[in-house]
């Protein structure tokens, strides 16, 4: 057992305020933390015995659901040949009709993907020439008074 866990089956300050809190909150709250502190190192070895237990019993209902899953798989025959011939014929049908339909699938999500790349490349060229606009240099003509946009090699990392 763990024993660095803060939550262990011992006497610890935590496990005592949980089980003062449970008693307070609702009494069995209380006895169930009491009950774990006292008897909850035997719990690995209870639950070790109950899976073995459960293992014996449904070991029986695993042998039925052998059978079920063969007839699924279509390896069992029925004796009936048309029936299982028509089976057969339904199954590759249906099988075929998931590839189609899977086929589908990538095809969408190829171009779904290729939506976004393109939204998300335009959306990033408008903003990089937004970006330029608003830090472009610029320089006030002293003869004229106007501002002009400064642009050339080297005036924008970006624009290298």
């Amino acid at each position: 057992m763990n024993t660095s866990a803060l939550i262990r089956p011992a006497w610890t300050p935590a496990t005592i305020a949980l089980m003062v809190v449970g008693f307070m909150v609702f009494w069995p709250l209380g006895f169930a933390m009491l009950a774990y502190i006292i008897w909850g190192d035997r719990l690995d070895g209870f639950k070790r015995d109950v899976n073995r237990a459960t293992d014996g019993i449904f070991a029986g209902c695993r042998r039925g659901s052998d059978k079920a899953a063969r007839w699924g798989n279509g390896s069992a025959r029925t004796g009936n040949v048309a029936f299982d011939d028509w089976r057969e014929k339904e199954l590759e049908r249906l099988n075929e009709e998931r590839r189609k339909l899977d086929e589908m699938l990538t095809q969408f999500d190829e171009y779904a993907r290729e939506l976004r790349s393109a939204k998300d490349q335009d959306e990033f060229d408008r903003f990089m020439a937004n970006r330029n606009k608003s830090t472009a240099p610029t320089k006030t003509d002293p003869s004229t008074g106007t501002t002009t946009t400064k642009r050339g090699k080297g005036s924008n990392l970006l624009d290298d």
